[in-house]
């Protein structure tokens, strides 16, 4: 499917300088992505970036940067529909896994296989239901593993007053 409109990321200031990087995801992994893939997380609203970025912990939140994106992306999977799902054979266990945990335990989560091999079948990012707990229901991401600045693979800043730090 084509992806076409807005999303949300708050992310740590000091990438400010690099609204479209995925490299610290690279770094450390994610739910949807293995340590080396780089990985765009996107919200598909502001509350459920925000929400993201505490996972739901009643601790205080750090500072952020919260900015808002321009989507124009092919080869979308929707993992929030059910029938999408179920044609691709992908559990809904295995998007809510506990990522974090195995790979602590040096193992490889089964969100992060379902990842690799959505890559290999040449999926740019797919939207994923958000697992924050107690998280309001309809409230969804978008992750991307390849993305760019043309049509149909275009992620761009809204940034016009030119607000963000330049590297």
């Amino acid at each position: 499917m084509i992806f076409k409109g807005r999303a949300w990321r708050a992310h740590d200031p000091r990438w400010s300088w690099q609204p479209t990087s995925g490299r610290g995801a690279a770094i450390t992994g994610g739910r949807f992505n293995e340590r080396g893939q780089e990985a765009l997380y996107l919200a598909l609203s502001p509350i459920t970036a925000l929400a993201e970025c505490t996972q739901g912990f009643a601790n205080r939140m750090l500072p952020l940067t919260l900015c808002e994106y321009d989507i124009d992306m092919a080869d979308i999977i929707d993992l929030t529909d059910a029938a999408t799902r179920e044609a691709e054979g992908v559990k809904e266990a295995d998007m809510a896994c506990s990522w974090l945990r195995i790979n602590r335990e040096g193992k490889i989560a089964p969100s992060q296989k379902l990842a690799r091999s959505l890559i290999k079948k040449g999926y740019n990012g797919a939207i994923v239901p958000s697992f924050v707990p107690d998280i309001e229901t309809g409230s969804h991401n978008l992750v991307l593993w390849r993305w760019g600045d043309r049509p149909l693979n275009s992620v761009k800043v809204y940034d016009p007053e030119g607000r963000l730090e330049k590297g």
